[in-house]
């Protein structure tokens, strides 16, 4: 396994930001996920992370985040004991590095991550799936009209001030967007 983006299989095709960190994949017949990974399978994916090179907590939050091309960014309270259980189990030793701990994958984590190559690739692909799953479709469509107007709305809104007229306005407009939305999901679940 090298460590590239495209070998996670999260490109840059996943046309997704860094606003949606949890889902079901709608119409795919599945549970609804609240989380991206099942109890212990983070374990796996930040250690090979870590093989693909040292790095520092909120790096690996970073990184993780990169892999997935915005689509999940693990909390800290997951990643630093994460880290930590790596490290009492012998897969990892941190280094102080400036003033850091930066975290090296060791032999016993190299043999680790390889004796269950096959139970990582299965946790990648099952999230590789839900990720298309959720983008493809309907949802894949509001997720770009909802990217688009944020990007519309905060690409000025933060360069005209707090006083600046058009705000009211604007937030008058998105108020009233909400309310349409709100409604056209109560008439379409009847």
């Amino acid at each position: 396994m090298t460590g590239s983006r495209d070998d996670w299989g999260f490109g840059p095709g996943f046309p997704f930001g860094a606003a949606w960190k949890s889902w079901g994949g709608p119409g795919s017949g599945r549970r609804r996920r609240t989380q991206m990974f099942e109890s212990g399978e983070v374990k796996f994916v930040i250690l090979r992370l870590l093989k693909e090179k040292p790095r520092h907590g909120y790096e690996v939050i970073k990184g993780l985040e990169e892999k997935m091309a915005g689509c999940y960014t693990p909390s800290a309270g997951t990643v630093y004991p994460t880290l930590q259980l790596l490290e009492d189990e012998g897969y990892v030793r941190a280094v102080d590095t400036d003033g850091k701990k930066v975290y090296h994958v060791t032999p016993e984590g190299e043999r680790y991550l390889e004796e269950h190559r096959d139970l990582l690739e299965e946790i990648i692909d099952r999230v590789r799936e839900t990720v298309r799953d959720f983008t493809g479709g309907g949802i894949g469509e509001v997720q770009g009209a909802f990217a688009r107007l944020a990007g519309v709305t905060f690409k000025r809104a933060w360069r005209r001030g707090p006083d600046d007229p058009a705000l009211k306005q604007v937030a008058e407009i998105l108020k009233k967007a909400a309310d349409d939305v709100e409604q056209a999901w109560t008439t379409r679940s009847v």
